[in-house]
């Protein structure tokens, strides 16, 4: 064969491939229209119990007396029962899939069956709108420890800034849960049985943690994508009030929602409650779930920074954790690395003020300054929201202002979350970079 039909044939090759690797114009793509971080938590059993993987009783035997309480079920998980879970989409779709997380726990837990619905009010659905998933064509599924699972995509109409109701039925003994802890909506669950499919759960046990829910994704226009909260309480929602969707990227969503220019930005809340930058504390490291919690997020294309007062109080009551701003600095320079070697852009958030909080003291006051005159200067961030400015008391600026606190001079109200959100610059969005 000659060298000159060795290249037509390359050069035909190579032109079947293009077609095939190349993403069509106006294609679809997954986004996050909800998502939120598994807390760290591996209750110690009893030494006399093995944890096995979950499974129907056995014909003839007496199962194992479910769990009742919050505490309860944080401790031993689910035995025959149902759950029932509460989440605000960001934007909407038509075509929609679930994702189900065992990322902390110890043995596999089986999945009975799963459903997905529009809520109507409490755990009642709106009717016509249940949608049973499937896993791999199946009604259920097994769940292994640290892996996270994606139903098999279901249609369904939903718009945007929505609440849906996502149904879980665990047949066996599951073990303690991989969980969100600060659900902000109530859960509710059955005291036994497959309720999946019903209007409403009956006689529910009640919550406000999610339980081995990791996110919700839409098929969305391809020029859809995502914004990721990564912080902890304050970014979580702390000491907002309950089913009102007031944490601040509740807010900011509904804000990108009612925007035509940027309605196709969703945003995912990452936050943890008494999360750190640099050690574990409420849920693993910041640096530890950087990537579980942001880069694999789909359609990601922001991420916000709100991270460091949780590492910066700790040191008031563990001198040995103490930690300088350069440490944190270093933390966050290594999110930007990561994020940028993604095609991400990063927002830098100042650090809200935080005198009179439990755990203040000059010296971390000191620490908090500098990091937020970094963020402001440093020119690492592709953006900047100056949250401190937005929330702290002019006559002070070392506290919030008055009507922003709820009493703990550390996280905000209602008011101070509004206050965040809509110190966004929405332009940032859609400028071209």
């Amino acid at each position: 064969m000659t060298l000159r039909w060795i290249l037509v044939l390359v050069l035909a090759q190579l032109g079947t491939l293009g077609p095939i690797q190349a993403q069509p114009k106006g294609q679809e793509h997954w986004v996050a229209t909800w998502a939120t971080a598994q807390t760290l938590v591996r209750p110690a059993a009893p030494a006399s119990v093995t944890v096995q993987p979950s499974a129907a009783p056995a014909p003839g035997s007496a199962p194992a007396v479910p769990a009742t309480t919050p505490r309860e079920i944080a401790e031993r998980g689910l035995n025959n029962q149902t759950v029932r879970m509460i989440v605000r989409t960001s934007i909407g779709g038509k075509r929609l899939r679930v994702r189900l997380s065992n990322a902390f726990g110890s043995a596999p837990v089986v999945l009975g069956s799963a459903h997905l619905a529009l809520r109507a009010k409490d755990s009642g659905i709106v009717p016509d709108s249940d949608r049973s998933l499937s896993f791999n064509g199946k009604p259920g599924c097994t769940i292994a420890p640290g892996v996270v699972l994606l139903s098999d995509p279901v249609e369904l109409n939903v718009p945007p800034v929505t609440d849906l109701a996502v149904s879980l039925y665990f047949p066996g003994e599951t073990g303690p849960p991989t969980t969100h802890s600060t659900g902000l909506h109530n859960t509710y669950i059955s005291k036994e049985g497959d309720q999946t499919a019903k209007p409403e759960i009956a006689e529910p046990v009640t919550t406000q943690s999610y339980y081995w829910l990791a996110g919700i994704d839409v098929a969305a226009a391809a020029d859809a994508a995502l914004l990721v909260a990564f912080g902890d309480s304050i970014t979580d929602g702390a000491r907002s009030t309950a089913e009102t969707n007031h944490s601040w990227p509740a807010l900011l969503a509904a804000r990108l929602a009612a925007n035509k220019g940027t309605a196709r930005i969703a945003v995912a809340n990452l936050g943890i409650g008494g999360n750190r930058v640099l050690r574990d504390g409420t849920g693993a490291s910041a640096l530890a779930r950087f990537d579980r919690d942001v880069l694999s997020q789909p359609g990601v294309k922001w991420v916000s920074l709100l991270e460091g007062i949780n590492d910066i109080g700790r040191m008031a009551t563990v001198p040995a954790e103490a930690v300088t701003a350069d440490e944190l600095i270093a933390g966050y320079q290594q999110f930007i690395a990561q994020a940028h070697a993604h095609g991400i852009q990063v927002i830098g958030c100042t650090l809200t003020p935080y005198e009179g909080a439990g755990y203040s003291r000059e010296d971390g006051e000191r620490i908090r300054a500098a990091l937020n005159s970094w963020i402001r200067t440093s020119g690492a961030f592709d953006a900047v929201v100056d949250f401190e400015a937005a929330t702290r008391d002019a006559a002070n600026p070392k506290r919030f202002r008055a009507e922003f606190d709820p009493g703990d001079h550390l996280h905000p109200n209602d008011a101070g979350y509004q206050a965040m959100a809509d110190a966004f610059d929405l332009k940032a969005f859609t400028a071209r970079r």
